[in-house]
């Protein structure tokens, strides 16, 4: 029988995983890469090791599944979105470190963009924030730095791509410069509603279009891998962002359905179907995918916290008060809350529906009797309570009220975080069966690519709950705790505004 091949491209690790006809995940391999902060508020990643990581761990879970290459019906791609990536059409070498989406460097270009007014066009094209979050001012940036990148960029002697297109190059051999709606949507370069490149935007932040890839169908094949890779050519029949692969593995086909993925970051997901909503409450509207050339394509609703899960590795390998991010919740259960400790992680500013770029994080409420447990439930907290704030801007958008949040992601597997999440929502949470939603939505996106299955309907079967929290605590409690959090909020805005 076939099996479909996933590549999840992450913030922190890349990941494969090999699937077979009902979903089921055979083989896992991951492995983790550096993460480089040279300078306060930058984040870089080396496109080499993401390439070089995401490969070695493609061949161990076909390895450790028994399979070869001409067992594999097709590969799909799910990756790490907004991270800008600017590369030599010849040699293939990037010109420079990746700027990651949690960098935040250009804040100022995006002030000084937002002063003359353009925030308006941004938002009406593109559905996305002004903000350094998107891959615009990162590709600008790295023009405007890297000698002679310009001239270059504009003699199309340059490529530039998010992850998924980085990953396409490299697999095809450089024969495939390609992306997908729901990557092009995140580059604020790209108008959602005639979903191709926008020329005014382009314009606007001095981006050569010589350098922009193709852009394709989420779910086609678009070509097929350098047979020497894997011992044989495969198709590559899916891309998506990472959180429009987890939106569609999590079944969220209908509009109305949302979902939560707890990793580095959080992000809320909300389908509202084929026709594109505008938020009032500083929401992201963007394009979750495309099955083919002519599908029309569905949009969402998304909700973008910059530090989730990141906090509990910052606990780790920051404060070193964990030796393993799994021993989060054994320390942060073994008190009942926490002593009146309030953690802000805004290590990177905050995301929605706040868009500061310089916010900082804040710990605030903290007297002698706050110990290293305390601590960690404060950071559990402060996942769920920054979702919170995503639920309640889509419910004041009119996209609510929220019935149920499906959550997935690596965090999604600590039982108490999720219980504090259904606590302070007041409605269920859902864990599924299969949790690595991500990897699955791009398995399902090639698999549908290539004629393993024929419909999301029929992908739509195979998700279940694993377990189902349901919310335990007062109004009273949740209005207590939602109060304290925002005034901790308000303290860690506009901190480095130097």
């Amino acid at each position: 029988m076939p099996v479909l091949l996933a590549l999840d491209q992450g913030t922190s690790s890349s990941r494969a995983i090999v699937f077979d006809e009902s979903g089921t995940a055979l083989a896992l391999a991951q492995q983790e890469f550096h993460q480089s902060y040279p300078q306060p508020g930058w984040v870089e990643h080396n496109a080499g090791e993401i390439w070089r990581t995401q490969l070695d761990c493609a061949r161990r879970a076909l390895a450790s599944a028994g399979h070869s290459a001409r067992d594999v019906a097709a590969i799909g791609i799910a990756n790490q979105r907004e991270t800008t990536v600017l590369w030599d059409r010849r040699s293939g070498q990037p010109l420079a470190p990746a700027i990651v989406w949690q960098d935040r460097r250009t804040v100022p270009a995006c002030e000084a963009l937002r002063a003359a007014g353009h925030a308006g066009l941004i938002r009406a094209r593109s559905g996305l924030e002004l903000d350094a979050y998107f891959s615009a001012t990162k590709l600008a940036w790295l023009l405007n730095h890297i000698p002679d990148a310009r001239r270059r960029a504009e003699a199309g002697e340059l490529a530039f791509g998010t992850i998924d297109s980085w990953l396409v190059w490299q697999l095809t051999g450089g024969r495939r410069h390609v992306t997908d709606p729901s990557n092009a949507s995140r580059t604020m370069l790209f108008d959602i509603h005639r979903q191709c490149w926008d020329d005014a935007l382009l314009a606007l932040f001095d981006i050569p279009r010589a350098l922009l890839p193709e852009v394709v169908p989420t779910s086609a094949v678009i070509g097929e891998t350098d047979p020497a890779l894997f011992g044989a050519a495969i198709p590559i029949g899916g891309l998506a962002g990472d959180q429009q692969a987890a939106t569609f593995g999590q079944a969220c086909h209908a509009p109305g359905s949302a979902k939560n993925t707890y990793g580095t970051g959080c992000f809320l997901m909300l389908n509202t179907g084929t026709q594109p909503v505008a938020s009032t409450n500083r929401l992201l509207t963007t394009l979750g995918w495309q099955l083919s050339g002519a599908a029309p394509a569905t949009y969402m609703l998304e909700g973008s916290v910059f530090i989730g899960g990141a906090v509990v590795r910052w606990l780790r390998d920051g404060l070193g008060i964990i030796q393993q991010t799994d021993d989060v919740e054994a320390l942060a259960a073994s008190v009942p809350d926490t002593n009146g400790a309030v953690l802000v992680p805004a290590f990177a500013g905050l995301g929605a529906p706040y868009w500061d770029g310089t916010a900082r994080g804040a710990l605030v409420g903290l007297t002698a009797g706050v110990t290293r447990a305390h601590l960690a439930r404060a950071a559990l907290d402060a996942i769920a309570l920054q979702t919170v704030d995503l639920v309640d801007a889509m419910n004041r958008d009119g996209a609510g009220p929220l019935a149920e949040l499906r959550a997935d992601g690596g965090a999604a597997r600590n039982n108490l975080l999720l219980q504090t999440q259904a606590d302070l929502l007041g409605v269920p949470v859902i864990r599924p069966r299969k949790i690595e939603t991500t990897a699955l939505g791009a398995a399902y996106f090639a698999g549908l690519a290539v004629g393993v299955w024929q419909s999301p309907a029929e992908l739509a079967a195979h998700w279940q709950a694993e377990r189902i929290f349901e919310p335990a605590r007062s109004d009273d409690w949740r209005h207590t705790r939602l109060a304290e959090w925002h005034r901790a909020v308000e303290r860690s805005r506009d901190w480095a505004t130097g």
